[in-house]
């Protein structure tokens, strides 16, 4: 018996190894389960059979377990845990909210016959075309025009995969739009000879539209405006499309924010149901509900903001309690209980995400209504709010907390620099309150570095605009006291939030679903480069484990800052950086150090805080977990929509930054070297922190190669050479508004 024991158990570890060195991101949870819900078990092999046959079919899990023959609640749930796990290992593959694809290479050979694989299309400016397969390695494939078939740029596409030939890079042909990347397109209208057509802004977009004449609608030559496709025959080169807005002239202010908009897909207002729902939100707040509520309003409350805030989504109390302790509290706006889930209005903010801050103006995830009146913490005014109460001692150490709605009162509003002369000065409004909250606050951040988190201090470039929008001057937002104060108590509330939630305290608690802000670790490759490109400038990296490198990283900052290097190693730090995302599954935040982390401070503006908000009420009320499954798919929308509004911001600054320097030719500006590439020289201006390229045609004194390793480029013959980092003079020589470009000569 114990003979056949052991021989189970070298056949399970064998079989464990094979398993992991073949998928290195499953869990030895996730192996057993697989071993047990996948193709050894009948309802595994049932769903990958079924799922197979149905070829590109995308399904819910619901209808999956219909497909398999399985009805029952019990039944369901182990359909869910089998695809939970066939995600893990692979097999199946997410494919929109809350659906499901079988990873192509299980398809039968009966449903598919060739090799496909699926994608996205990345078109460049030149027009090479290539698909980066999904979960089936890092190899690009290649396609030529003449089998892009109607695919545009960013597409997810379906493709064949022609036969290798000669060690050659792999080609294919597109088979399928698996999923548009864009809703609408943004560009310009060109009518000749009675004929219209639309130009797209983007060169990565290479096909003009046709737009019928009844689809104009009063769009004229020159006008910029945003369309959608409405029809394209296979076979045809060009699509038809419909215009939905006329945005106006190209290079009015209002015209080009409103194109940037359109162009990352995000609404240009809300619509006629989202406006009707918020005219019927009751402003009033009324003694039932206050009696359910913890009464702060007799407690010294004030917010910090921006001076040119409209939205003030968190709150800050303060009473030095009888033992020597002190009761902080981080009041939330609660619009939770203004937007019920499922509504207009839910439906609405969870489309859009997050809010968008272009550079002249603020696009509201939340109608005005609620962002910037009932939900909005003004001072001296009844708002109810979601908090987090905690009793620091004076080292700043939670010793109890609570969380729960409340109503507060505001007493003063302050901005940033208002709140850092009182901490310079030690005078002023609520001075006594605003500098202990500072203390407790410094000690929070030093706890945080004294744990491995890393010391970014992000600079923020701002432009002064005249009143039709255009910059006449740059400045840089720099972070402060103040600035800290807020960015730590906002910290302590997200960091207990996640604990609460999230940490285990004993083997018999359940760990509910919830929403966690993730930070993955360094990327490895990336911060290899990164050692060794600072080890040539003199600083040192040490890459043996965490606190290593956190320390070293933070050392090297610092001293970085006595060389005047500071910013220029900064932004290549970050690089080497994984993107913090939402997540189901909690892997902690690596750059803060917090195991347990989530964003509940700011649901005006993120609706990953409103799912918070939600989830810690229920279960604060002992409801029973979410699905998990359902809130992975939203976790990924949120995250997918934050980076969208990141780029549409970066976008309009890469705009008033041209728009900066249009009327600047001929000038010479002092520049640091940001980039090289094969297309030449990026050198951003140090004044303005405008960039642009040096094209390599430019340099025209020698052969120039680019040394990769050290991020150089350098003359073969002279040995002359260009550094990433290096102080130059450049000569500004084009500026175009519309490609949002900026083109330098080297003096």
């Amino acid at each position: 018996m114990a003979a056949k024991i052991r021989k189970t158990l070298c056949v399970l570890l064998v079989s464990f190894v094979l398993y992991v060195l073949k998928n290195k991101t499953c869990t030895i949870i996730s192996y057993f389960r697989a071993m047990n819900d996948s193709p050894q078990n009948p309802l595994g092999n049932r769903i990958i059979e079924l799922l197979s046959k149905s070829g590109k079919e995308k399904y819910n899990y619901k209808q999956i377990a219909a497909k398999a023959g399985v009805f029952d609640r019990k039944g369901r749930d182990t359909v869910k845990q089998i695809i939970s796990d066939f995600v893990n290992a692979k097999i199946l593959f997410h494919a929109g909210r809350g659906k499901y694809s079988i990873n192509p290479k299980y398809l039968t050979k009966e449903n598919t016959g060739k090799n496909y694989v699926i994608g996205k299309l990345s078109i460049s400016k030149n027009g090479a075309a290539y698909v980066i397969m999904e979960g089936l390695g890092d190899e690009d494939i290649f396609i030529a025009e003449g089998n892009l078939s109607n695919a545009l740029h960013n597409d997810i596409v379906k493709i064949n995969v022609f036969p290798a030939r000669n060690k050659r890079r792999p080609e294919g042909q597109v088979v399928e739009i698996v999923e548009r990347s864009k809703k609408q397109l943004v560009g310009v209208i060109s009518i000749s000879k009675g004929i219209a057509y639309f130009i797209p802004d983007n060169p990565s977009y290479r096909r003009d539209i046709l737009i019928p004449g009844r689809l104009l609608k009063s769009a004229k030559t020159g006008d910029k405006v945003v369309i959608q496709i409405t029809d394209w025959v296979v076979g045809t080169r060009s699509p038809l499309g419909e215009v939905i807005h006329v945005l106006g002239k190209p290079g009015d202010n209002n015209v080009e924010m409103n194109a940037i908009l359109a162009e990352y897909d995000f609404p240009l207002a809300f619509n006629e149901a989202v406006e009707k729902e918020c005219e019927k939100i009751d402003p009033a707040i009324s003694e039932k509900e206050i009696a359910l509520r913890r009464d702060f309003r007799n407690i010294t409350t004030f917010t910090i903001d921006p001076a040119d805030a409209k939205d003030f989504d968190d709150a800050i109390s303060y009473e030095a309690l009888s033992n020597g302790m002190h009761r902080v509290g981080i009041h939330i706006a609660d619009v939770s209980h203004y937007v019920r889930q499922e509504s207009a209005i839910d439906k609405e903010a969870y489309e859009r995400g997050t809010s968008i801050y272009l550079v002249d103006r603020t696009i509201p995830m939340l109608p005005d209504k609620l962002s910037n009146e009932l939900c909005s913490l003004k001072p001296h005014t009844d708002k109810l709010c979601y908090s987090a109460v905690f009793d620091l001692d004076d080292n700043a150490k939670v010793h109890k907390e609570w969380f729960g709605r409340t109503i507060i009162n505001s007493d003063r509003r302050f901005d940033y620099d208002e709140a850092q002369e009182i901490i310079e000065t030690k005078q002023g409004d609520f001075a006594e309150t605003v500098l202990k909250i500072h203390d407790l606050s410094q000690k929070l951040r030093q706890q945080r570095f004294d744990n491995n988190a890393i010391n970014f201090e992000t600079e923020e470039v701002r432009f002064k605009l005249d009143e039709n929008g255009k910059p006449i001057g740059v400045f840089l937002k720099v972070q402060r006291e103040s600035n800290w104060l807020i960015e730590e108590m906002m910290l302590l509330a997200n960091k207990r939030v996640a604990e609460k939630i999230g940490k285990k305290i004993s083997r018999f608690k359940e760990v509910k679903t919830f929403v966690y802000r993730i930070h993955d670790e360094p990327i490895g490759d990336k911060v290899e480069n990164f050692k060794n490109f600072v080890a040539k400038m003199g600083f040192e990296l040490k890459t043996g484990n965490r606190k290593q490198f956190t320390q070293s990283l933070n050392d090297l900052l610092e001293k970085a800052k006595e060389k005047n290097e500071y910013e220029l190693l900064s932004k290549l730090s970050i690089r080497i950086m994984a993107r913090a995302v939402y997540s189901t599954d909690n892997i902690g935040h690596y750059g803060l150090a917090f195991p347990y982390y989530t964003h509940f401070t700011s649901p005006i503006r993120r609706y990953p805080d409103l799912m918070v908000h939600r989830l810690l009420d229920a279960y604060l009320h002992d409801k029973p977990s979410v699905n998990k499954y359902q809130y992975e798919e939203l976790c990924k929308h949120c995250s997918k929509m934050e980076q969208k509004a990141t780029e549409a911001e970066r976008t309009s600054i890469k705009y008033k930054q041209a728009e900066y320097l249009a009327d600047k030719i001929g000038q010479v500006f002092e520049a640091t070297v940001s980039g090289i590439s094969k297309w030449g020289v990026f050198a951003e201006l140090k004044e303005s922190k405008c960039e642009g390229i040096i094209p390599i045609k430019r340099f025209d004194d020698d052969f120039y190669y680019i040394d990769d390793d050290n991020f150089t480029l350098i003359g073969l013959h002279t040995g002359k050479n260009i550094r990433f980092g290096d102080t130059i003079k450049v000569k500004v020589t084009e500026v175009d508004l519309q490609k949002k470009t900026m083109t330098f000569d080297v003096v």
